[in-house]
């Protein structure tokens, strides 16, 4: 399952990356997040292991490409589910970027998780969208 979303943010877009690269401020946009914890490698680096949990969750993420604003992008693991996220920052002005994200999603364990994929594949998608438009407020309430 693949999708793609993407918003406007209204910051220029060396603060926008500058927020989005700081594992700190997860919290502020992502709900239940509540560590990010490095295995191997170095954060923000290509090959770098991390282990980040939430109030429900726990996801290995290792980075597969780093040169933002261009491009990042990461391999998500999880117990029940595979997914890549591949994020891009394009300037559309000096103060609004432009934030796109793709998913996909490689492999859905059990029948529960294939169910909700099978039967809701848009809730992927909204809980995506909902952590980007928390991610631009936050990015923004930083420049007031």
């Amino acid at each position: 399952m693949k999708f793609s979303c993407e918003i406007i943010i209204n910051a220029p877009i060396d603060h926008t990356v500058a927020v989005f690269e700081n594992p700190d401020n997860l919290k502020h946009f992502q709900d239940g997040f509540i560590s990010k914890e490095l295995i191997s490698g170095t954060e923000g680096s290509e090959g770098t292991i991390s282990k980040m949990t939430y109030e429900k969750l726990e996801l290995k993420e290792t980075i597969i490409t780093n040169n933002l604003p261009a491009e990042f992008k990461a391999l998500y693991e999880h117990k029940h589910m595979t997914n890549t996220m591949r994020v891009q920052f394009k300037a559309l002005a000096d103060d609004k970027t432009q934030y796109i994200s793709e998913i996909d999603y490689t492999k859905f364990n059990g029948l529960f998780i294939k169910l909700m994929a099978t039967l809701f594949p848009g809730m992927f998608k909204k809980q995506v969208y909902k952590w980007m438009k928390q991610f631009k407020s936050y990015t923004e309430s930083l420049l007031d």
